[in-house]
């Protein structure tokens, strides 16, 4: 049922509507892309669609469908809970938050089935969720349980208050550490791709070197300062370098059958959204990368560095 009122003032039609009806903004969105708001009787599908006053406003609700989910038959490490923030270290495998295309159990699906409090700014598929980590991609990934704290957590990701290294095994070394800073956008050709593109959102990832094989394979951290999609393994692209397993953007190997993308999200700092502590957690390898590295790598010297993974960036 289509219900309407009379605008008594001029705006963005999203600032008006969350004001008159009292919800969120991210609620008002998600009506106006789903094409459930009028105005003068005409779809709006823009949330800064200006009004005037005197404009009528058309709107409705449908009835939320009920969501079938896959089993959850896993589980997933926590490193640190308090009553404001959650910190995981996610498996690889596992989808951070629903979408239409996801058939399998997500992250936030299991987060949800465990009964632990959520924020709810980020919309009804994405609860607690302040930044994501690929399907393939594994480590350590930080939930808000409250509003306040989603607000504080993202704040941070805006400021660089809050940020990310990552340990990757590439195919080949790099020349030396370095900075790469190019604008990253849809790949025109594969819809699945990201690329450097012009006209694209800007990014930049600092990588060091950490150690490498007698065959080639080395062994990388990188410093994320933007959190585009892909973007680790788009900015790698860009040198001519991929990362293990990631067959995507170009990884091919005839040494090892590699299972999927070795890309793992080692350690992240923040300030907690409550007491302003700064924090840092740390997420173990998995087996995979374990078993890699103890085969083919000096597993003392490279636990060394990575122990020393700051120094890399100061």
């Amino acid at each position: 049922m289509m219900n309407s009122f009379i605008s008594s003032s001029r705006g963005r039609i999203d600032k008006v509507l969350a004001k008159q009806l009292d919800v969120s903004r991210n609620q008002v969105e998600k009506l106006i892309r789903d094409g459930l708001v009028l105005v003068n009787d005409k779809k709006i599908l823009k949330t800064s669609f200006k009004i005037e006053e005197g404009d009528s406003i058309g709107y409705m609700f449908v009835e939320a469908q009920k969501k079938v989910v896959a089993p959850i038959d896993f589980d997933v490490e926590v490193l640190y809970e308090d009553d404001y923030i959650l910190v995981v270290n996610k498996p690889s495998g596992l989808v951070v938050h629903p979408a239409p295309s996801v058939k399998e159990a997500t992250l936030v699906d299991w987060l949800v089935h465990k009964g632990i409090s959520l924020s709810t700014i980020s919309g009804e598929e994405r609860h607690g969720i302040v930044h994501r980590i690929d399907k393939e991609t594994t480590g350590v990934l930080v939930v808000a349980k409250t509003n306040e704290a989603h607000e504080k957590l993202s704040l941070q990701l805006q400021d660089k208050s809050m940020g990310r290294y990552y340990l990757a095994l590439i195919d080949c070394p790099l020349k030396e550490d370095c900075i790469v800073q190019k604008p990253i956008g849809r790949n025109l050709k594969n819809r699945l791709k990201m690329d450097v593109v012009m006209g694209g959102r800007s990014a930049k990832t600092a990588f060091a070197k950490l150690d490498q094989t007698a065959h080639g394979v080395e062994l990388i951290v990188a410093k994320l300062f933007s959190g585009r999609t892909h973007q680790i393994r788009v900015h790698l692209n860009s040198l001519g370098r991929h990362v293990l397993g990631d067959v995507l953007y170009g990884f091919k190997s005839k040494r090892d059958r590699i299972q999927r993308v070795n890309l793992h999200a080692y350690l992240l700092y923040l300030v907690h959204p409550h007491t302003g502590e700064k924090m840092e957690f740390k997420a173990g390898l998995f087996d995979d990368m374990t078993a890699y590295i103890s085969k083919y790598f000096d597993k003392e010297r490279v636990e060394a560095q990575i122990e020393a993974l700051h120094l890399k960036f100061t």
